[in-house]
């Protein structure tokens, strides 16, 4: 295994998992993969741009340790978290022939991610899953924790699944091959784990994020994630919390389509106005919502809702969360400290409106 790397124990009492983060773990993935002893083929849902960035170190790694894959390259973008290309997903793995003692490697980005996960989960009721993420945000996020899901035309995330992965593996050496708009994304979801539970580190975030430096702010993030996921798997309790900024975010993200704003760039809006709302309320301690707006400003990230707050009214009611009349949300204390609240919708309309035009 490449010298340098970390490894954090993550997963539930029931599944238990590694989370190994280094440079070139590409290179070594076979030899990852054979200790987990397949017992049958591999599936590797990817997707088209990361197989051509990637899939030469990937496929040469798989091979000298005589694993059989085959590769399932998906269209990028949000637009393949569809029932059309699970469908595809499924008819792909009955040719393999892939069985319940084969692997699905998921390969890629949060979209390959999520939807690898899901049809992993529901592949012969489960087969053995492998995350491999390629993006900051998936590294950071989505590829811990065991949330799959693909979207449906009423909202996103709504058909998924809890699915814990076998393992994850981390290469940071897969960062220098994004767009910087990727790496923007994926900065929200690490300014949210600060804003929620870390000052530290979102202290810490407050200069420029060097390349030497991104490791450790994966490890971060991931050792944050696996404790809150360890104690609180179903997002009964305190794992609520890794939504904050997702509610607006995710509205953001239908009202256009999924298609104008990248994931982190939706949520770096939902957490600005989860800050406003929340003080306006009286409920986030008076300065956070500034303090959160000059940090994503820092990396780039716009916080100017992108459209009427009312046109998000009919997509904040479609979201999991939502029942009766309201909605559960995750709102600041302040910087480091975040808590849960439901809102009724007829004032939330109200709350919006007045903390955009504070």
């Amino acid at each position: 295994m490449a010298e340098g790397v970390k490894t954090i124990a993550a997963g539930t009492p029931e599944n238990k998992y590694d989370i190994l983060i280094g440079e070139h773990l590409l290179d070594d993935l076979g030899g990852m993969l054979a200790n987990l002893r397949p017992e049958g083929r591999a599936a590797l849902v990817t997707d088209e741009n990361v197989w051509a960035a990637h899939g030469a170190r990937c496929s040469s790694s798989l091979s000298r340790v005589g694993l059989d894959f085959e590769p399932i390259p998906l269209p990028p973008g949000e637009g393949s978290k569809s029932l059309r290309e699970l469908a595809g997903l499924y008819d792909a793995f009955a040719n393999i022939p892939l069985s319940r003692g084969g692997v699905v490697i998921a390969f890629g980005g949060g979209v390959v991610g999520d939807i690898g996960g899901f049809a992993a989960a529901t592949w012969m009721r489960g087969v053995p899953l492998v995350q491999v993420p390629t993006t900051l945000l998936a590294q950071v996020d989505s590829s811990v924790g065991g949330k799959t899901a693909i979207n449906i035309p009423q909202g996103k995330n709504l058909a998924g699944a809890f699915y814990q992965p076998k393992l994850v593996v981390i290469d940071t050496k897969t960062l220098e091959t994004l767009p910087e708009r990727e790496i923007k994304s994926g900065m929200a979801e690490v300014i949210k784990y600060g804003a929620i539970s870390s000052a530290g580190l979102f202290e810490s975030l407050s200069g420029r994020v060097e390349e030497g430096s991104l490791s450790g702010v994966i490890r971060e993030c991931c050792r944050i994630k696996s404790g809150i996921v360890e104690r609180d798997e179903r997002d009964f309790g305190e794992r609520i919390l890794l939504n904050f900024g997702h509610t607006f975010g995710h509205a953001v993200e239908k009202r256009f389509g999924f298609e104008r704003y990248r994931h982190g760039e939706a949520v770096a809006y939902g957490m600005a106005m989860a800050a406003r709302v929340g003080e306006r309320m009286g409920v986030t301690e008076i300065g956070t919502s500034d303090a959160l707006k000059r940090l994503l400003s820092i990396h780039g990230l716009d916080t100017v809702l992108p459209c009427d707050p009312s046109e998000l009214l009919p997509m904040l009611a479609a979201d999991k969360k939502s029942a009766e009349g309201g909605v559960r949300m995750v709102f600041l204390r302040r910087i480091g400290e975040a808590f849960t609240r439901r809102v009724e919708f007829s004032e939330l309309g109200k709350l919006m409106k007045d903390a955009v035009t504070a």
